[in-house]
């Protein structure tokens, strides 16, 4: 999909029509999509060759984008999702039983990070929605760093965004929320 300019209300409409997008994070471009259309979902999974059953992350830029997919948090631990995403810190929360499990998967748990992210925090908070947030590769292959990689992997398949990543190394790491435990460093 060859588009370099966008509103963001012409965005918010492809996401709800279903559309994907590539957008920049913390340390690649994501794959994303609205998380409660279910067949935008699955033609992610299907563009990754990625198993339903692993799960995806949600980012936000604030809780109540992802209120309606996790058991409630208090003002403190909403401040602690918005501290530890500046660090790129991604949390398995509990699901409420109304979440998608094309959303967790096989878990009772699902993947949230408050992105501190300039371009997508301001994504989020501009379509006024959480997003499905998976690396832009396909299964088992690097992820792709720049907006010409991200065009030559999806091409007409995906709304690629022009924007800078940034300049983390790695993916985030994923703790455990009711422990803390380090699941994905």
């Amino acid at each position: 999909m060859q588009r370099t300019a966008f509103s963001f209300r012409a965005l918010a409409a492809h996401l709800k029509r279903g559309g994907l997008i590539a957008y920049p994070t913390e340390s690649c471009y994501g794959l994303g999509c609205d998380p409660a259309n279910r067949q935008a979902v699955q033609r992610i999974l299907q563009l990754k060759r990625r198993p339903q059953h692993k799960g995806l992350i949600l980012i936000a830029s604030g809780y109540f984008q992802i209120n309606q997919y996790i058991q409630n948090v208090t003002k403190i631990e909403q401040i602690k999702l918005k501290h530890d995403g500046a660090q790129a810190i991604t949390y398995l929360m509990p699901a409420k039983p109304s979440c998608p499990h094309w959303l967790r998967g096989k878990h009772d748990t699902l993947a949230i990070r408050f992105t501190a992210h300039p371009f997508a925090k301001n994504l989020c908070h501009s379509v006024n929605s959480a997003l499905v947030s998976t690396s832009a590769n396909r299964g088992g292959m690097r992820p792709a760093k720049t907006y010409a990689e991200c065009q030559r992997l999806f091409g007409k398949d995906v709304w690629v965004l022009r924007g800078r990543v940034g300049k983390r190394k790695q993916p985030s790491t994923i703790r455990a929320w009711s422990d803390d435990r380090i699941v994905r460093k």
